[in-house]
């Protein structure tokens, strides 16, 4: 691979793994200070604000899990929410505020590994299976035994949920009362052309795989195609990642933000697995749970086509398909999401009250 199309390559993974991409390499300075003068309604909103109480889970191979949890101890049912590739817990800003004002319900939010505020992780454990394992540890650590509780997984947050199904599931129906998996896939994600022309979408697949093993190499010419397309990572984020044109500036840069302080070893660490995915025949544990599945119409990254695809597995969940919605709907259309997931909360209330008696 010349150097040209290495640093291209290495621009797209380093400015933007989580949304895919920074392909649109033609981006100019101006269109910058154009998409950031949009009416931004959500310019006073404390993105990356809102914490609760902390607490440090470890893993099966010891990495330190960022753990915080809000709510009532004694609440009769606990949701978990993870959250997706290249982001952190506070991509569920809205839902941790909103979902805040329902009785007797407590949250569980948490970094996946070598995300956010938790420790990072060997190679070898940068996989869908272990964040599974990890979940796991995480449910373990914040609930009591027997007591009910709610996944909630967005894009890589929802597979991570699969992996936990595939590989616990005596979990779901005992302990996993109902599940909402919004933005994500059950596999052939290594198929996708993120949204770009086929043509670029061929030319990206067939690199990539080359550029991840290669970027203990690269790793200098990746991070400096990294700092070229900070200048574009607002557009590109906002481009790739939202549908809505009215999108609030502040949301794209929040989003731009969590994905810019994700390291680019990590970016390419999980990539692999993010490839590999296919937990289709996993979703069979989840048949008979209330579930939610909530897909963007225009999303890039996790077409609607997977969650159709989802639901198709699972004919007695819930399908939402969000119009002008990107990959990240829980900050696009915040309410959506929401309301999808507090309608789940309503359905699986009596079981989890009975449990709780």
């Amino acid at each position: 691979m010349n150097k040209k199309r290495a640093g291209l390559i290495g621009a797209a993974i380093g400015t933007a793994g989580a949304i895919g991409v920074g392909a649109v390499v033609g981006a100019r300075r101006y269109a910058v200070g154009r998409e950031r003068l949009r009416p931004d309604p959500d310019r006073y909103e404390r993105f990356g604000e809102l914490r609760g109480r902390p607490q440090t889970v470890l893993a099966s191979d010891g990495v330190p899990l960022h753990v915080e949890v809000d709510g009532p101890d004694d609440a009769a049912l606990t949701v978990v929410f993870s959250h997706g590739y290249c982001l952190t817990q506070d991509s569920w800003h809205f839902q941790r505020r909103d979902l805040a004002r329902l009785d007797d319900v407590r949250m569980v939010f948490w970094d996946q590994r070598s995300h956010g505020r938790s420790g990072r992780s060997d190679l070898t454990h940068a996989t869908i299976d272990q964040c599974g394992d990890d979940l796991l540890a995480v449910i373990e650590a914040t609930t009591s035994p027997g007591r009910p509780v709610v996944l909630v997984g967005h894009s890589m947050g929802g597979m991570t949920i699969m992996a936990l199904a595939d590989r616990h599931p005596e979990l779901f129906g005992s302990r996993v009362v109902g599940v909402a998996l919004v933005n994500t896939s059950s596999g052939q994600l290594a198929e996708l052309t993120l949204g770009l022309p086929e043509l670029f979408g061929k030319v990206f697949r067939r690199a990539v795989p080359g550029v991840v093993r290669g970027i203990g190499k690269r790793g200098a010419l990746v991070d400096k195609g990294r700092r070229i397309g900070a200048d574009v990572a607002f557009v590109i984020t906002r481009r790739i990642a939202f549908a809505d044109r009215e999108v609030s500036p502040s949301i794209v840069e929040f989003v731009e933000g969590m994905i810019g302080s994700t390291p680019t070893d990590v970016i390419a660490e999980f990539y692999p697995t993010l490839a590999e995915h296919d937990k289709l025949e996993a979703l069979g544990v989840l048949r008979d749970l209330p579930a939610v599945i909530v897909v963007g119409d225009d999303d890039r990254l996790t077409p609607p086509a997977h969650g159709r695809a989802i639901a198709a597995a699972l004919p007695d969940a819930e399908l939402i398909e969000v119009a002008e919605g990107g990959h990240v709907l829980m900050l696009e259309h915040p309410e959506a999401v929401t309301d999808a997931i507090a309608e789940l909360i309503g359905r699986v209330r009596p079981v989890a009250e009975e449990r709780s008696a």
